[in-house]
């Protein structure tokens, strides 16, 4: 230990030591603020931690960066910020969009002000019955969740040392089972796809329906399709993983129906990115409701049928014709239990799912002939 005074006049403790065969220094503090009784007792500490096998200087830098952490703005928004941001890539847009709405319109208002580590489960409570109360009792859960995430994040960075939403399981009116309107009754289906064949708005907005019903892939999947994903001399579509629900990369078989929509749509759309891209901008796809006001304006109540719905009818029909349940569920791209067996399988059954594709237009085919016999006999006899 030895005390260095500079040009200026400033006067330090200094401390030289070795440690993992390197020569160092730290300042033990300036003089006459620390007298010659600390020195000497900073000086012993230190050479406690380097006969423990501690670098002082390391040692020193983790404690400041411990102490600015802990000096930083810890409240709930700031952390769930953090937290958002660092998730979000490996989320759909749709569903990072859900999540940062929820937590601004019904989380930071009440609590996100407070410090993480105060939030407690009344409070956290009093945030999610007032999502109840306006009767959005699944919003509430998915809030509990996403609070959950935040709490746990705040754990793991040394802002919180407990997640309270575990105390709140069981707390919350449960959720009743819902489904997408869809219609499952094989003349239903026929008459829908007829109307969709005599659909009188936008040409895009139909050829859009027409692809609903014959790939039944997620409305968002539909909206946001790009051109380059479309092989339509190879009959396929290949959607990539960053915009599939569950992250992995899903092949559309093109049935030869199919392929003849995207053939008409082409001169319209083909120059741009999107298949069905905004009537207001076209470097944006079209909007998340048109589909189903399409449905509307072809006198289809919202109780009755969706664009989610598609994917419900081709599910029910499918089943009851016989075809493989695992078949059905792989072109439907739902989750698979085991994530790395599903990133490799998004090719399994394809040879069926091809021919399944081919079926399933050829069906809704029939079923709108069907129709059409049945309003012509029905013409006639009146």
């Amino acid at each position: 230990m030895y005390l260095e005074i500079a040009p200026s006049g400033g006067r330090w403790w200094r401390l030289k030591y070795r440690f993992a065969a390197k020569e160092k220094r730290i300042s033990l503090g300036v003089y006459p603020d620390v007298g010659l009784k600390d020195a000497r007792e900073r000086l012993e500490a230190s050479r406690r931690l380097v006969a423990a096998g501690i670098d002082p200087a390391a040692q020193r830098r983790a404690a400041k960066i411990v102490a600015a952490m802990a000096s930083s703005d810890n409240t709930f928004e700031p952390v769930a910020r953090e937290w958002f941001k660092l998730n979000e890539r490996t989320w759909v847009e749709s569903h990072s969009a859900k999540i940062i709405e929820r937590l601004e319109r019904d989380v930071f208002p009440w609590i996100g002000g407070r410090q993480i580590a105060d939030v407690t489960a009344p409070a956290l409570l009093s945030v999610l019955r007032r999502i109840e109360l306006r009767g959005a009792n699944d919003t509430a859960h998915r809030a509990l969740q996403d609070c959950g995430r935040i709490f746990r994040y705040a754990i793991a960075t040394s802002r919180a040392d407990r997640d309270i939403s575990v105390i709140l399981r069981g707390a919350l009116a449960p959720v009743l089972e819902s489904h997408y309107a869809s219609l499952k009754e094989r003349q239903s289906v026929g008459a829908l796809f007829r109307a969709i064949g005599d659909y009188q708005g936008s040409f895009v907005t139909q050829c859009a329906l027409r692809l609903a019903s014959l790939t039944f892939v997620r409305p968002g999947e539909l909206r946001k399709a790009e051109w380059r994903e479309v092989n339509v001399a190879g009959a396929e579509w290949r959607i990539p993983r960053e915009r599939m629900k569950m992250r992995h990369p899903h092949i559309v078989p093109l049935s030869t129906q199919a392929s003849a929509v995207l053939r008409e749509l082409e001169p319209l759309t083909g120059n741009g990115k999107y298949l069905f891209p905004s009537e207001r901008a076209r470097t944006r796809p079209m909007s998340d409701n048109t589909v189903n006001a399409a449905l509307r304006r072809l006198g289809y109540r919202k109780e009755e049928m969706t664009g989610h719905g598609f994917r419900g009818t081709a599910s029910t029909l499918l089943n009851e014709q016989g075809w493989n349940p695992d078949v059905i569920e792989r072109q439907l791209a739902h989750s698979e239990r085991n994530k790395v067996r599903a990133a490799y399988n998004f090719a399994e059954y394809l040879p069926e799912r091809r021919r399944m594709m081919q079926a399933w237009a050829d069906h809704l085919d029939a079923l709108a002939k069907a129709c059409d016999f049945v309003r012509t006999v029905s013409a006639r006899a009146a």
